[in-house]
């Protein structure tokens, strides 16, 4: 395979706003599709898939050897082939994105709430910053200084992952109920910036429509554009779940936007799953040993259907 200096961009969804950098576009490629072709691309491949994003050789150089400092990828050879593969850690963060972002429960009122209370040794403010980073990656509101909350149903997945990131020990985990004072609503919107959510999820509305109407009539009919469109759609779209703490319907402002993205998000996957696959399998030459995507796609329309049922 040759050098690829120069990024011819395909698709039409980077004409829409839908930008992202480098590493979090090879993250969405690794996330869709190397954990079913044995967690692994060559450099060769992955250089000719990010061109397709517009994304040129040195720069993909450049991101893959981030993420490998961060201990997400590891080099290795296949058939003499130069290329990297998942670390387990990567793995494990690529399955707790896919709880987030393809399986997320909107909560119902019976779940109560979760309370995290927790103190951290003025000289281990690297850890209290880590545990502030990812209580709110978990989609935890603010009520006070040391005090969290979030809907009930993330008790498991909280616990879970504070333990692995050696940080349980700073936390104490409560289930609790709202008894007074004030309106819960009113509180919920003090708890969690939903404005800024509402927003969030209004752009993504905004660069994907011109996406989905696009391919609705027809595309451009070449499977490149599909892969480019998808993942750049996709990776717009998986930093919104981690923002959103799932609140029950009655507690989210009427219309809710988040709802509407997440339809969107689901047109898309019919659409653009399938073609897209198909171009990194014409690329790798390796057929995935399940349709990642597909599931992907069976998994949002999942969480969409709980969603409407809890509301």
């Amino acid at each position: 395979m040759g050098t690829y200096g120069v990024a011819p961009r395909r698709g039409i969804a980077g004409q829409q706003g839908l930008q992202a950098q480098p590493r979090a576009l090879i993250v969405t490629i690794y996330g869709l599709y190397a954990r079913d072709m044995g967690g692994w691309l060559s450099v060769a491949a992955l250089i000719r898939l990010m061109v397709d994003l517009g994304i040129a050789e040195p720069a993909v150089r450049s991101a893959v050897s981030r993420l490998k400092q961060h201990g997400l990828v590891e080099p290795h050879r296949v058939g003499g082939a130069a290329g990297y593969a998942l670390s387990a850690r990567g793995r494990d963060i690529l399955a707790q994105g896919d709880m987030r972002i393809f399986g997320r429960q909107q909560a119902s009122t019976s779940d109560g709430w979760l309370l995290v209370v927790f103190s951290v040794p003025e000289q281990e403010r690297a850890k209290r910053h880590a545990l502030r980073s990812r209580l709110g990656w978990l989609g935890f509101g603010t009520v006070a200084a040391g005090v969290w909350v979030a809907p009930g149903h993330l008790a498991n997945e909280t616990a879970n992952v504070l333990a692995a990131d050696g940080l349980s020990e700073y936390v104490s985990l409560f289930r609790a109920e709202y008894l007074a004072f004030g309106d819960l609503r009113a509180r919920v919107r003090s708890w969690w910036d939903l404005d800024r959510l509402e927003h969030l999820y209004q752009d993504f509305i905004d660069a994907t429509w011109p996406v989905v109407d696009h391919w609705k009539a027809g595309g451009a009919g070449e499977p490149g554009a599909a892969f480019a469109d998808y993942v750049r759609v996709l990776t717009a779209w998986r930093r919104l779940p981690f923002l959103d703490p799932g609140l029950p319907a009655e507690l989210v402002p009427a219309n809710w936007n988040g709802a509407r993205a997440a339809e969107v998000f689901e047109q898309l996957g019919v659409l653009l799953a399938g073609p897209a696959s198909g171009h990194v399998h014409a690329v790798t030459g390796v057929r995935p040993a399940s349709a990642a995507p597909q599931v992907a796609a069976d998994s949002t329309r999942g969480a969409l259907r709980a969603r409407r049922g809890a509301g």
